[in-house]
């Protein structure tokens, strides 16, 4: 079937758009996205797989990690063997560690099946997903905690990141599985937090991504958090209030950031479609826990131009905007400041000074849409403003066609052309009929 250009939504077209920016940049870059056995036992990992093959389609290198605890507790329930846990982790004597690996050896190649569909009219169609396993992860025994000896229960000692590594550079997933293997043959009982971060770390992944059953980091008034710096996460957990996968998942997540790794997601497993949505929409859907500062405001470069033409060219296509050549705004980008979030320009202002007079010209301040009413506008203004007051003039004007009250409320008033500096005065286009508003420092 052919679509016409009234069949398909707009809004599918601005998100594919917007998402062009993430697609260039996880090209070739390495995710590391972590899981629970209920992703399977609950019908869910199907989905997951078309979002993976078009992870794996788009260039990313990815490395999966997943659990098999509800799996385990089903084969130690069929085998009439009791769980025992010492502060929230499993004893794993050698009865339950046979239930454990036929559990989790079972997971494994159930999930390497569904990663191995290509049904035709689904999203796995001709994908060409090919899958590695291996003994990738060293472990060690625990040991002893609380007086109790946890056995075949270990930790991480190493990951196999050369190999791993090889296995990506031939365009293969990698699935790891919570178990890990000592040198001297022995096999334990991991957790699939630790592993994640652990081979996040190792690889310098540029992103760890845990799907959880939240959705995603609350603050203590539960209110959910869509980014969060490394001292906002140190806080939640000093707290010591985290409870369910956030306990578990968000000190894993520190770690890996603190250790290198460019940024942590959760998003929750119960939404379909939320990988996509939390890694190729601004906004995203659950939390990211990032090292770096996410938003600067800045004066402009050149290679912000086409940042700022993408901004501009809408609202001059309206005839909201006095339209600006690519070589003009080269030749004018010291005037312009900027305001970057994720490396994505969202707002820009110019300022032009008219020093003889003691003014200055606001200009082409613009807000991407998505970040609108979020205060960008008001960023954007004060530092031009400062940068005015700096500059020793004494007042700052602009001239609008529809942003009239915008200004009033932030304590323009309106003048008239004669207001104007004189080599602005004949500049004055009647056509446009543009109002005059006009902001007076005080001394």
């Amino acid at each position: 079937m052919r679509y016409t250009s009234a069949m398909i939504p707009p809004e599918f077209v601005n998100w594919f758009r917007f998402s062009a920016p993430y697609i260039n940049a996880f090209r070739g870059k390495t995710f590391v996205l972590a899981f629970g056995g209920e992703m399977v036992s609950d019908g869910k990992f199907v989905g997951l797989t078309h979002d993976i093959n078009l992870l794996a389609s788009l260039g990313v290198r990815i490395v999966l990690v997943h659990g098999a605890r509800p799996q385990i507790e089903s084969r130690l329930e069929e085998a009439g063997i009791s769980g025992h846990y010492v502060e929230g982790m499993r004893v794993t004597d050698p009865l339950a560690l046979q239930q454990v690996k036929e559990a989790v050896g079972r997971l494994r190649v159930e999930i390497e099946a569904l990663l191995s569909m290509g049904l035709a009219n689904s999203p796995m169609a001709n994908a060409d997903i090919r899958v590695s396993s291996g003994n990738f992860i060293t472990a060690k025994p625990i040991g002893v905690i609380s007086g109790v000896d946890l056995q075949y229960t270990g930790q991480v000692r190493k990951v196999d990141a050369v190999a791993i590594k090889s296995r990506l550079d031939f365009g293969e997933i990698v699935l790891l599985s919570p178990l890990g293997y000592s040198p001297t043959g022995e096999i334990f009982n991991l957790t699939l937090e630790e592993i994640a971060t652990q081979a996040a770390i190792s690889l310098k992944a540029d992103k760890l991504i845990f799907l959880m059953e939240e959705e995603g980091i609350r603050d203590a008034s539960g209110r959910l958090l869509r980014e969060l710096s490394i001292s906002n996460a140190e806080s939640l957990v000093g707290m010591g209030h985290l409870s369910g996968d956030t306990a578990h998942y968000l000190p894993c997540a520190l770690k890996s950031c603190r250790s290198g790794v460019g940024r942590a997601h959760f998003v929750s497993r119960h939404v379909d479609g939320a990988l996509i949505l939390e890694l190729f929409t601004h906004e995203g859907i659950g939390s990211m826990l990032t090292r770096d500062i996410l938003e600067s405001l800045r004066e402009a470069r050149i290679e912000d131009v086409g940042g700022i033409l993408a901004l501009i060219e809408p609202l001059e296509a309206e005839g909201v905007l006095v339209r600006r050549q690519r070589e003009r705004l080269e030749m004018e980008i010291d005037r312009f400041f900027v305001l970057e979030h994720d490396r994505m320009v969202i707002g820009c202002a110019a300022l032009y000074p008219y020093p003889e007079e003691g003014r200055g010209e606001i200009a082409c301040l613009v807000v991407h849409p998505e970040f609108r009413n979020s205060g960008v506008g008001d960023r954007l203004l004060a530092r031009l403003e400062e940068k005015a007051r700096k500059l020793g003039l004494d007042a700052v004007f602009v001239l609008t066609t529809r942003t009239a009250h915008w200004f009033v409320e932030r304590g323009f008033q309106e003048a008239g052309v004669a207001d104007l500096p004189e080599q602005k005065q004949s500049l004055y286009n009647y056509k446009r009929r543009s109002k005059v508003f006009l902001k007076r420092f005080s001394a």
